[in-house]
């Protein structure tokens, strides 16, 4: 068995608000092992969810491939608000952070460096270095999962804001007065276009007892209440017709989103990824097409092509533990007086 040095390996996490996925990765974007873990229930005990990161850090951390070995340290992707610290997740609607020193409690807890980002930043870092990004100046990236996040890279950084929050691109109210959000407003984007909503209109689908949703019941054992997202997702590249219209809308109302933010940004590419995404051109082709309806100045400026995702649902850890790598990198460089490559910018190069 080869044994894997600690400068080729970082582990990623990537904490979702219904699953946490952790792997070892290699400097090439590739995953070696991965190992993954529900997202506990909503507590007002934020630790659970850092028993379970910590958990599946700790399986990897004894994982075969490293025979002993180290990694270079540990990338968690958090699904919420990271303040410009990098350490601090301040709010994050579908988990119960609020303030919550993830970076310095994770630390402590695995006695190793961690490095802390929005989820979405670590997977559009992944798809601009290995994936679908790869090359594009100006890069959009929209991720679909329980909701929506994203991020935009322009001459190979990450585009952070001002107080590290930028990129929250599912809380773009799209319907004013609509429906209500898990972050307090109504109308917000990922109320329309993410995974959540594909599993709550069949669900609505369902308990009206509509006829043309009846093939949906053979994707969750006639028990409309185990029916996910990703059963909807499976049956429409089956070619069932209820989960094909429901990824259409879901895909049209993902257009709409992606005009407003081509107007305010301007991007080359946009890359769109997620476990939603995995449906392919059955929710780009719809979104493409609303895309190009809904674009302000159609007709006389260019429409960024859109793209799903190279990386799939790894991308937020394997973007997580390459930012994990560039930071020890640059530490390192520091420690020794600047020799070797240190990362191009900031503290992670990203």
């Amino acid at each position: 068995m080869e044994t894997r040095t600690s400068s080729s390996l970082a582990v990623g996490v990537d904490v979702g608000g219904t699953r946490i996925k952790a792997g070892l990765v290699d400097e090439h974007g590739g995953v070696v092992r991965s190992t993954r873990r529900d997202t506990p229930d909503r507590t007002t005990d934020p630790g659970v969810v850092e028993d379970a990161v910590v958990a599946a850090v700790d399986e990897l951390l004894h994982a075969p491939e490293l025979a002993g070995g180290a990694v270079v340290g540990v990338g968690i992707g958090a699904a919420g608000f990271v303040a410009a610290d990098r350490g601090t997740v301040v709010f994050a609607p579908h988990l119960s952070w609020r303030d919550e020193p993830l970076q310095a409690t994770v630390a402590t807890r695995l006695g190793m460096p961690v490095v802390v980002d929005n989820d979405a930043n670590a997977a559009a870092w992944a798809e601009h270095r290995f994936g679908a990004g790869r090359g594009e100046s100006h890069l959009l990236v929209v991720t679909l999962g329980t909701g929506i996040g994203g991020s935009t890279i322009i001459d190979g950084r990450v585009q952070r804001g001002r107080h590290g929050l930028a990129g929250e691109f599912g809380h773009m109210m799209v319907v004013p007065e609509g429906r209500r959000c898990e972050c307090g407003n109504r109308g917000c984007w990922e109320q329309y276009a993410s995974g959540s909503v594909m599993r709550r209109e069949a669900l609505e689908m369902l308990r009206s007892g509509s006829p043309h949703a009846a093939g949906l019941l053979e994707w969750c054992d006639g028990d409309p209440e185990r029916l996910e997202g990703e059963d909807v997702t499976r049956a429409a590249r089956a070619g069932e017709g209820a989960a094909v219209e429901l990824l259409a809308e879901v895909g049209r109302w993902l257009g709409v989103g992606l005009a407003n933010l081509v107007a305010a940004l301007d991007p080359g590419t946009i890359v769109v990824g997620g476990g939603a995404s995995e449906a392919g051109d059955l929710l780009l082709a719809p979104a493409r097409q609303s895309l190009a309806r809904h674009l302000t100045g159609r007709g006389h400026r260019p429409l960024p092509p859109v793209r799903a995702a190279a990386l799939g649902v790894s991308a937020g850890l394997v973007g997580a533990a390459d930012l994990a790598r560039r930071a020890g990198q640059a530490e390192r460089a520091r420690h020794t007086g600047g020799a070797g490559p240190a990362p191009r910018s900031g503290t992670t190069g990203a």
